[in-house]
């Protein structure tokens, strides 16, 4: 006879990766416990092979029983480099110390952390509401999507999106906020570019979940992208334009 598996155990399962959780936020504080190598590792191929990054993911959660990371270095490093290349952006455009100290809090916690925490709170509860396929039986253990897991695709999507949006449009920078309508084409397709590799991203990272279906749905926010970007490369508006009018109006 096949062993079975009953609800409650279903349900103990669950119960213990509550305390993974605060252990994670524990871990944050003791750098040596860190893997910085394998981050940097993971870093570098979700911008130019992210699909291995997501195979590596099945492995962990082979050894791990998790899908979610148990390893906070990943946010550690990619919050330091978003720090780092605030500050570049305050040291060439801000006109005080004071200001640059709010520019960078509120780039930190609204565009990576706060942002991050909605985004994979909505995809949390959409996929474990929505998405999951049916069990066949009900000896079969219910699986969900970890929280933790969910803003570890998002952070795995905003990485290459830092790339574009913050090292790479600091060089260019002079030349996008600038008048006419080169600046503006240009603005217009580094945001289509970006936001449309995050949103393949996120697909990507919940496509790998087996007990997931209809996932394509992920890859739907970038038709709107494709079709929302000639509509404002043709209405004259620049995003880089605006977003550095907001912070550093006084240089630009």
């Amino acid at each position: 006879m096949l062993p079975t598996v009953s609800k409650g155990r279903s349900q103990s399962s669950s119960s213990r990766a509550n305390p993974m959780f605060p252990q994670y936020l524990r871990r944050i504080v003791k750098w040596q416990q860190m893997d910085v190598e394998y981050t940097f590792w993971q870093m570098l191929h979700l911008c130019t092979s992210p699909k291995v990054v997501y195979q590596h993911t099945k492995y962990h959660k082979q050894t791990k029983n998790q899908w979610a990371r148990d390893d906070p270095a990943f946010i550690v490093i990619c919050s330091f480099l978003l720090t780092v290349a605030t500050l570049a952006y305050c040291a060439a455009y801000d006109h005080s110390a004071a200001h640059a100290v709010y520019v960078v809090i509120s780039v930190l916690l609204f565009h990576f952390l706060v942002t991050g925490v909605v985004l994979a709170t909505c995809c949390w509860f959409l996929t474990n509401s929505y998405l999951r396929e049916e069990a066949p039986n009900s000896h079969v253990v219910e699986q969900r999507v970890e929280w933790l897991y969910a803003f570890d695709v998002h952070c795995n999507s905003f990485f290459p999106m830092f790339v574009l949006l913050y090292v790479i449009h600091y060089f260019l920078s002079p030349l996008l906020v600038a008048h006419g309508f080169i600046p503006i084409l240009l603005s217009n397709l580094l945001y289509m570019v970006a936001g449309s590799y995050y949103h393949y991203l996120n697909f990507l990272g919940y496509d790998v979940l087996p007990f997931l279906e209809r996932t394509t749905f992920f890859l739907y926010p970038i038709g709107a992208v494709m079709v929302l970007s000639p509509i404002l490369i043709l209405s004259g508006f620049n995003p880089s334009r605006y977003l550095m009018n907001m912070y550093f109006s006084q240089r630009l």
